[in-house]
């Protein structure tokens, strides 16, 4: 393994190859601009700032290749022309022996190659910084050949460089984070970790599959996406095999219309399966560039086209509370209310509750408004999100990974969309798809479904409530009762002081109600019914909701 004062040497020697040596001011690393100067032959002329740190990251090998593709994710933290850049980089790795991949899936599987397979080819497919995959015919149990699939094989030793660039990174944040001004804006540690994250998760190829029959399970028998079949009797941590498809590139426009398909219709449908892995499944392709996204060229299919997915190292999903909050988000910006979309950030806890909404308000006007001067077909959603959450770091602003991936993977949906129709109003084609996934999502069926899956919770839990409720209302009478807040102004703190005492009231009633009726629907009380569902559970619920509305924490 290369020694870390050394590769620290040359990674400096191709930033100043590439004059991106500017790099190193304000860091102790400043000197090393003059010390390697005399060996940095070959300065590289003309180019963008963006092209040159492209170049540098294919230069220092395919570990900073795959650096570069995680952090052309973060636009929150990079300039546009240098995430625009990086999001170019395509793994041109050269591939390892065929031999050693055939090595490697004999010992990860523990057969040989001719007992998993009829046909194996040693010449790869295609190579890419992490693995490489090779095209094989399955061996049936009598022998004869099988379904057609690819194997996908790590890259070995992939994990000792991983662990030494990974080493070096971490000791480069340290530096930015003690020397760098605006270091807790870049947060160095949290980008570095969020790389090891991903980094390893696609390392493990046992996780790959596991997401891709996820998928699958999602969009079985969809006319929409179609996800290759997992086969785990021939995959392993080090060796994944996947039914082989074939398909055309989502960017070969020519292909596209030479085999008569409708591209109109495939670019609603990206947009389309996009807003339902979000908001439906929660478990979207985070992935999802052209080179990962073909579509089906089956010949029937031509009205009717569909995606396949690709590489399914990096998923995303969100938490309950930012799915529900970012949904409501896209519903105010669809109908401009500005103020929602403020209250929203704060309610989500995304950004502190002392911030005037008043601001907040003024600055996503400052944003949103100048895109509704377009026609809705040249807006992009994307655009206005990554903008938001910029202006809304200057409020303090405070996200998880998953948002910053999800912004990321909405750029590249809407860029193959508009690819594949310029004219396409991605407003017109998200909005309904959002819409109807929210109607049944909050629906009385689903709050039923959940209701019933909580129900041996609620009843196991059920005889704390007294005691929990006496204990409340005793402090509340005894005057022990404390109310944290961050705030000296007594006018409101009685103000709060009320509301709190008042939706405590409530939320007692409520929960007492709430119990009550899980306690009639558990044992099924008698009296008349409606739905299968007596009445006087009905009414214990709609009384509790009423309670738990009244208690709800209103903004003024």
């Amino acid at each position: 393994m290369i020694a870390a004062p050394l590769r620290a040497l040359r990674i400096a020697r191709v930033l100043f190859k590439h004059r991106l040596d500017s790099l190193l001011e304000g860091t102790p690393f400043a000197t090393l601009r003059w010390l390697i100067a005399p060996v940095a032959w070959g300065r590289a002329e003309g180019g963008t700032r963006g092209e040159r740190l492209r170049a540098a990251l294919e230069e220092l090998g395919p570990i900073f290749v795959k650096f570069g593709q995680i952090l052309s994710t973060r636009r929150d933290l990079l300039a546009p022309d240098l995430a625009d850049s990086l999001a170019l980089l395509r793994d041109r790795v050269a591939p390892f022996d065929g031999a050693e991949a055939r090595r490697i899936i004999e010992t990860q599987l523990g057969q040989a190659i001719e007992a998993l397979y009829t046909e194996f080819d040693e010449t790869p497919l295609a190579s890419a910084s992490i693995a490489q995959v090779h095209a094989a015919r399955l061996k049936t149990a009598d022998g004869t050949p099988g379904r057609r699939v690819v194997v996908k094989v790590v890259r070995p030793g992939i994990q000792k460089r991983i662990d030494a660039d990974l080493a070096l990174l971490k000791a480069l944040a340290e530096v930015v984070a003690r020397t760098h001004p605006r270091a807790e804006k870049i947060r160095p540690h949290e980008v570095v970790a969020e790389i090891e994250t991903t980094l390893r998760g696609e390392l493990d190829l046992q996780r790959e599959g596991a997401n891709a029959s996820v998928l699958r399970r999602f969009w079985l028998d969809s006319d929409d996406l179609y996800v290759p079949e997992v086969f785990w009797t021939h995959s392993a941590e080090s060796v994944l095999t996947l039914e082989r498809v074939s398909g055309i590139p989502s960017d070969d426009i020519a292909a596209l219309d030479a085999a008569g398909i409708s591209r109109e219709k495939l670019a609603e449908k990206g947009v389309r399966v996009f807003y339902t892995q979000v908001f439906r499944d929660n478990f979207f392709h985070a992935d999802a560039h052209a080179g990962n996204i073909w579509v089906d060229d089956d010949p029937a299919r031509r009205d009717n086209p569909r995606f396949i997915a690709l590489d399914f190292g990096i998923m995303g999903q969100l938490s309950k509370n930012d799915q529900y909050y970012l949904a409501e988000n896209f519903m105010a910006i669809f109908v401009r209310d500005y103020r929602r979309i403020a209250e929203l950030h704060v309610e989500a806890g995304w950004m502190p509750a002392h911030l005037r909404l008043d601001d907040l308000e003024a600055a996503t006007r400052s944003v949103c408004e100048p895109y509704f001067t377009r026609p809705l077909a040249e807006i992009s959603l994307g655009e206005v999100l990554v903008k938001l959450f910029k202006t809304a770091q200057q409020y303090e602003l405070t996200l998880q990974p998953q948002l910053i991936l999800l912004q990321k993977t909405l750029l590249n949906i809407e860029g193959v969309a508009r690819h594949l129709d310029p004219k396409l109003d991605i407003w017109k084609v998200a909005k309904p798809v959002l819409e109807g996934i929210l109607r049944e999502r909050y629906s009385a069926n689903w709050l039923a479904a959940e209701f019933k899956k909580r129900l041996p919770e609620i009843i196991t839990r059920a005889p704390e409530f007294p005691r929990l409720i006496h204990g409340f209302l005793s402090q509340q009478v005894e005057g022990k009762h404390r109310i944290h807040i961050d705030s000296h102004d007594i006018a409101e703190l009685k103000r709060i002081s009320a509301i709190n005492q008042r939706a405590a009231v409530y939320a007692i009633l409520g929960s007492g109600l709430m119990i009550t009726a899980a306690v009639l629907f558990g044992f099924d009380a008698g009296g008349p019914s409606w739905g299968g569902v007596r009445a006087a559970t009905w009414v214990a619920a709609a009384s509790a909701l009423v309670c738990f509305i009244a208690a709800w924490p209103r903004r003024k």
